[in-house]
């Protein structure tokens, strides 16, 4: 009786012993148990608002989970303090310029912190190291966008109503190209003028270009002014000249200004003294009435016997001189 006892209880004992065995690895691979016994490092950054984030949570690296969330603290007055742990099998690929941020594993599933980033240039990082946080929008932040968003786009709807009511309405200047007839003609007229503008502006071009091909013919008189030296230099004098004529007539201007202005000198008695004036008119006419009595006279010489003989001797030695 008591070997089938003994025999029956070592055989529960190894059953029993399996079952545990199966019962602890199944807590440790469902558990993550097993990560317990990885060696790891500790690393700290500080966020503004963890947005849900746990203890627990996983923390990824190039979309491999090299960590979790060890402890959440309250960290000065507005930060919260994660502290996480990390393998130190990927210690090296992390560097100290390396950036975090909040992110969920799937579409409504825990919150993960994700780290990414960082240069070549910079160490690896260390155990106590503080990565620095790169901001991210919450849901939250991105339904304030939206409200945001719709109240920008309903002041725009309202200012659009009033400006197509305006519109048709005629105000305004373009209500009025939409609904006044003449100011369209006018527009279409203008229009026009722009388009003949053009179109002699085109010409102008034209003329233009045959001018400057001219100048590249020789024997033309604008390939002369251009590549001819001495016709340059004669019109440069010629034009010196004429500045020359013009300063001296400029200056003699002035100087008759100046004596006009002056009423003591002759031209000055001419203009500002009347009763002068007057006397020089006088002056004038007496002059063309002695010229004519002159000429009175002498035909009525001519006309006498005894000096006829003198004039037409005079008549002949003209002929003469003419012949």
């Amino acid at each position: 009786m008591s070997k089938p006892t003994n025999k029956r209880a070592v055989i529960v004992g190894i059953f029993v012993t399996l079952g545990l065995i199966f019962l602890l690895t199944g807590i440790l691979v469902i558990g993550d148990l097993h990560q317990t016994f990885i060696r790891k490092i500790k690393v700290v950054t500080l966020f503004d608002d963890v947005s849900g984030l746990q203890v627990g949570n996983n923390i990824w690296f190039s979309g491999v989970k090299i960590g979790s969330i060890s402890s959440l603290e309250f960290y000065a007055q507005t930060k919260v303090k994660v502290v996480m742990k990390l393998e130190e099998k990927a210690q090296q690929y992390i560097r100290k310029d390396a950036f975090v941020k909040l992110s969920t594993d799937g579409l409504i599933g825990n919150k993960i912190l994700i780290i990414y980033g960082g240069s070549a240039r910079s160490p690896q990082v260390e155990e106590g190291d503080t990565l620095k946080v790169e901001k991210t929008f919450t849901s939250e932040d991105m339904i304030n966008t939206l409200q945001e968003n719709n109240k920008n786009f309903l002041a725009i709807t309202n200012d659009f109503k009033l400006i197509s009511a305006k519109l048709a309405k005629g105000e305004g200047t373009v209500g009025k190209l939409l609904n006044d007839n003449a100011v369209y003609t006018q527009l279409e007229a203008t229009t026009l003028s722009l388009q003949q503008a053009s179109d002699k502006a085109q010409k102008l071009i034209s003329a233009l270009t045959t001018f400057s091909e001219g100048l590249n013919q020789k024997g033309t008189l604008a390939n002369e002014l251009t590549t001819d030296t001495v016709v340059f230099n004669s019109l440069k004098m010629s034009v010196l000249q004429l500045q020359q004529i013009s300063d001296t007539a400029g200056i003699f201007v002035n100087q008759l200004k100046k004596a006009a202005s002056n009423p003591n000198t002759a031209i000055g008695v001419m203009m500002y003294d009347e009763e002068s004036g007057a006397r020089i008119k006088q002056t004038i006419k007496n002059l063309e009435a002695g010229s004519q009595k002159l000429d009175e006279d002498l035909k009525a010489a001519q006309s006498n016997f005894l000096l006829r003989g003198y004039f037409k001797q005079q008549e002949k030695d003209k002929k003469k001189e003419q012949k």
